[in-house]
């Protein structure tokens, strides 16, 4: 058989199809042009590729192959060029968090992104729950700017706020980005752990404002380094994730808690409390907030239903005592006007039912067994990389070789097969070293010994040659 006569035959025979189908039409099967055509599936696979880089053809995983979607030839393309200078310079941290939520390509076992995998979610709960509310004429009328006050109740009585001390957000970045608003001017210090979480130093950014890390290690932040932070800058607000902390994994100490707490008092400072992980704690029982063990306002606590349940469940509080407060609910008035009443009263039915603690015992079982799978399998064929054990959260932190080269790493896993995320952009300052993020709550524990062995492939590929 002469595959590259047979790969010529394979493209003449689509390019005849697709200059008399409408965009959108199917195209033969790959089984039925081997079969026409008596080629290889490879041949015919590398023929429908190169249509495909040519915008003749697309393909669908599962669906097949189809006739592409193009323009219409309406005259001389729109010059859209001036748009470059109107708009100025891009906000920084765009290009990281969309590399983030970016969907895996087919075929690829994603151990990135900050969700739970589908099957982890609660979906089937969610659904019944949307569609009781969607029958209620008053769930679609507007509520209070504020968010409603069983929801809030919900919320505030896990740290001993008044529900009127809480907000309802349209999921955890945004209550954030008003926080850092809300608080802070442009041009205003920010101090965050190092590293700390991106879509943090996305917001703190695009808000104007200007970041400075504080060194953590496994037991959260240094009280003496943020002391001295808030001593050298001036700052008056700390974004922190004293509990399974993004993307490290570490909590803060129970001997470093007070500790923290008068630093941030003493220098008339706020403390962001991002307590994401509440309900993704995998061994033993969580501490309480921060919050809960401070009266006098200095700290603002921020909790989300997003990572626990389901990416589609957008729906957060933020919460702050006194003046504070005020400035929160001003803010998200001007952004939101007021969060989607079905999905509020949804959230409220979830979480108040039975489902709600059943949901979390079943995903502290599953989680465990992840990350213990992708811990077993980077000791078969990482063992010389650092990972420690997070006691819950959904990422492990790993340190990689010196002289590897993250980025260099997460692009050849990537062509490998395996989607991780580099450490580089969790730091606000210059990375000490080269990380890897990695995520188990994406993939089932049956993939990670495979995607680890790809992930050591990637790694050998990326070793500098002397």
């Amino acid at each position: 058989m002469n595959d590259g006569n047979a790969a010529a035959r394979v493209i003449q025979d689509l390019r005849g199809a697709v200059s008399s189908a409408a965009a959108g039409s199917r195209l033969p099967s790959v089984r039925e042009l081997t079969a026409r055509h008596q080629a290889s599936p490879v041949t015919v696979a590398a023929a429908i590729r190169a249509l495909v880089k040519e915008g003749l053809v697309e393909t669908r995983p599962g669906q097949g192959t189809f006739v592409a979607r193009r323009a219409a030839a309406t005259g001389p393309a729109p010059d859209l060029s001036w748009q470059t200078v109107a708009l100025g310079a891009r906000r920084p941290g765009e290009d990281e968090l969309q590399a983030l939520l970016a969907t895996p390509p087919a075929g690829a076992i994603p151990l990135s992104g900050g969700y739970l995998e589908p099957e982890l979610q609660p979906a089937v709960a969610l659904g019944a729950a949307l569609a009781r509310v969607a029958r209620q004429p008053a769930a679609w009328q507007r509520g209070p700017a504020e968010g409603r006050a069983d929801l809030r109740a919900w919320f505030a009585a896990a740290i001993g706020l008044r529900a009127d001390d809480m907000v309802i957000c349209p999921g955890g970045q945004a209550a954030l980005s008003s926080a850092f608003r809300a608080l802070a001017a442009p041009g205003d210090t920010l101090l965050v752990e190092s590293p700390t979480y991106l879509g943090a130093l996305a917001s703190a950014r695009a808000a104007g404002l200007r970041v400075v890390p504080v060194p953590a290690d496994a037991d959260g932040v240094l009280p003496d380094q943020l002391a001295a932070a808030f001593a050298r800058t001036g700052s008056r607000l700390f974004y922190c994730q004293p509990l399974h902390a993004n993307p490290t994994g570490a909590s803060l100490a129970a001997d470093r808690r007070s500790v923290v707490l008068s630093a941030v008092r003493e220098a008339g400072a706020f403390l962001i409390e991002d307590d994401y992980a509440r309900d993704l704690t995998i061994d033993g029982d969580p501490p309480p907030p921060l919050a809960r063990e401070e009266a006098d306002g200095h700290v603002i606590y921020l909790r989300s239903l997003t990572k626990s349940a389901a990416p589609g469940l957008r729906i957060a509080a933020v919460g702050a005592r006194g003046p504070a407060g005020a400035r929160l609910r001003a803010v998200r008035l001007v952004d939101e006007l007021f969060v989607a009443g079905p999905l509020q009263q949804a959230a409220l039915e979830f979480v108040t039912s039975p489902v709600w603690d059943r949901h979390r015992r079943q995903l502290r079982t599953a989680l465990s067994a992840r990350r213990d799978a992708l811990l077993s399998a980077l000791h078969r064929h990482l063992p010389a990389i650092a990972a420690p054990r997070p006691r819950g959260g959904l990422h492990l932190w790993v340190r990689l070789d010196e002289g590897l080269d993250d980025v260099r790493v997460a692009a050849a896993a990537a062509t490998e097969g395996v989607i991780v995320f580099p450490g580089r952009p969790w730091f606000a300052a210059e990375a000490p070293a080269s990380h890897l993020r990695l995520t188990y709550a994406a993939a089932p524990p049956d993939l990670m010994d495979e995607a680890v062995r790809r992930l050591s492939a990637a790694i050998a590929a990326s070793r500098p040659t002397s």
